[in-house]
């Protein structure tokens, strides 16, 4: 590459991470995910606006199709967003709330996904293909993009809100974790079956067994292993660089999974789900230098360049887009619903809940991101998928800005922890669900939390 095609490539870095961060601060002040205003980076960059003049369509272009350093911030923005979000499953997951995160995954997750796959085969369409997709891969991404819930994006709505520490909070984010790591497997078996499409049955067979072998290890066996090898004397990297320790765990887990022919974006999953564990204080300033450094530049950059992927011109299918994203909502939110009753949930607390289970945010577009680079849905589907994460996510977050603002509880049971002026403790509602122990009262008064994109 020559020094004139580095700068161009330069240039456009630049202009990525810097219209992503502009804009993402903007929509934050907008009280709005800041996952948006970098999606819109690469959109303002791209064909449909500041793509129209020759010269940024030719230094934007150029830099696109010359090298593959692009390619290759984007891939390190995603793995970097998949091994900060697996690190997040266990600093967010808690082991209160058992019996209403299991209604609400069971029947709330589990209603839309097995709904997607009865009638998935009824719904797709030629269209919706990319050139690798096949029947069952399609319908099992049509399946995980009806029932994904983001815990990145509400996660990050939560803290600005200042509502992390509330029972609301848990309960959500619960759900999320196991919702998700559910739906990360089944991903990676779609990927599997696009990728190995044209090989014989026992080919395929062999190649889904060792995806989904890998992801259990990952998931059971290696975090034990991890561990031990994380305090063991003899860990000489981990003593005295646990940031170079945990990179090497992210490189290990991808360079496994390549030699297996597994999917590198869940190797980076399983291993921020790994590097954290039981023994995760050791790793809180590592994993916080980390995430910093991410969300500073490769991780926006990744959204921005999802942006620049959009063809807003070309790409678009309103018909598509709307059915998809009314239809896909309506199922997750009527499960939600019906699994917050089953929960002892009423009223204003189902639509809290549904509403913010509904947001797809970056699993959502990760989702479609992964389904479009291995081929599976086609350039128009892609962008239903992209706008229908964006528009959830800003849906949850503008709900509970309202919610809060007019001074009504997130869950009922919460006003048992609202103290009033005299000191008295509030009524405890009838019907409110009591499996957990107390959380902080709902409002805007908590402490700061320390957020992400």
């Amino acid at each position: 590459m020559s020094n004139a095609q580095l700068t161009h490539v330069i240039i456009v870095l630049l202009l990525l991470v810097g219209l992503a961060q502009l804009l993402g601060y903007v929509f934050v002040k907008l009280r709005q995910p800041k996952v948006v205003g970098e999606i819109l980076a690469g959109i303002v960059l791209g064909p449909a606006v500041l793509g129209q003049i020759p010269f940024m369509a030719h230094l934007v272009g150029s830099a696109t199709h010359q090298g593959n350093i692009l390619t290759f911030v984007y891939w390190l923005g995603l793995l970097l967003l998949m091994f900060v979000s697996g690190a997040e499953m266990q600093q967010l997951f808690g082991r209160g709330e058992r019996r209403t995160v299991s209604w609400l995954v069971i029947v709330g997750t589990g209603i839309p996904f097995l709904l997607g796959l009865g009638f998935g085969p009824h719904l797709i369409r030629p269209s919706l293909a990319g050139p690798h997709g096949n029947r069952l891969s399609l319908i099992i991404i049509l399946a995980v993009g009806v029932a994904v819930t983001s815990v990145p994006v509400v996660s990050k709505i939560f803290a600005d809100l200042n509502i992390m520490d509330t029972r609301f909070a848990r309960l959500i984010l619960g759900v999320a974790v196991i919702e998700d790591i559910v739906l990360w497997l089944a991903l990676a078996i779609a990927t599997a079956v696009a990728a190995k499409a044209a090989l014989e049955p026992e080919e395929m067979a062999v190649h889904l067994a060792i995806t989904v072998a890998y992801f259990v290890v990952g998931l059971t066996l290696a975090p034990r292993l991890i561990r031990r090898v994380n305090t063991a004397s003899w860990n000489v990297l981990a003593q005295h660089s646990p940031t170079g320790y945990a990179i090497a765990i992210l490189l290990t887990y991808c360079a496994i999974a390549g030699a297996l022919d597994v999917n590198l974006v869940f190797a980076a999953f399983l291993a921020g789900f790994a590097v954290v564990h039981k023994e995760r204080r050791i790793f809180d300033d590592s994993m916080e230098a980390i995430s910093k450094v991410s969300f500073a530049f490769f991780i926006p950059v990744y959204f921005a360049i999802v942006g620049l992927k959009l063809d807003l011109i070309r790409g678009v299918s309103l018909p598509m887009m709307a059915i998809f994203i009314l239809g896909t909502c309506a199922v997750k939110l009527m499960s939600v619903a019906l699994a917050g009753r089953f929960a002892g949930f009423r009223g204003l607390d189902l639509i809290n809940l549904a509403i913010t289970t509904n947001a797809r945010g970056g699993p959502g577009i990760v989702l479609a991101s992964v389904a479009f680079d291995a081929g599976i849905i086609s350039p128009t589907f892609y962008t239903t998928l992209v706008v229908a994460a964006v528009l959830t996510s800003q849906l949850a977050g503008a709900w509970l800005d309202y919610v809060l603002r007019k001074g009504w509880p997130l869950l009922k049971s919460d006003l048992d922890e609202t103290v009033s002026g005299d000191g008295m403790a509030a009524a405890e509602p009838v019907g409110a669900p009591h499996d957990s122990e107390a959380a902080p009262a709902v409002g805007r008064a908590a402490a700061d939390q320390p957020t992400q994109a």
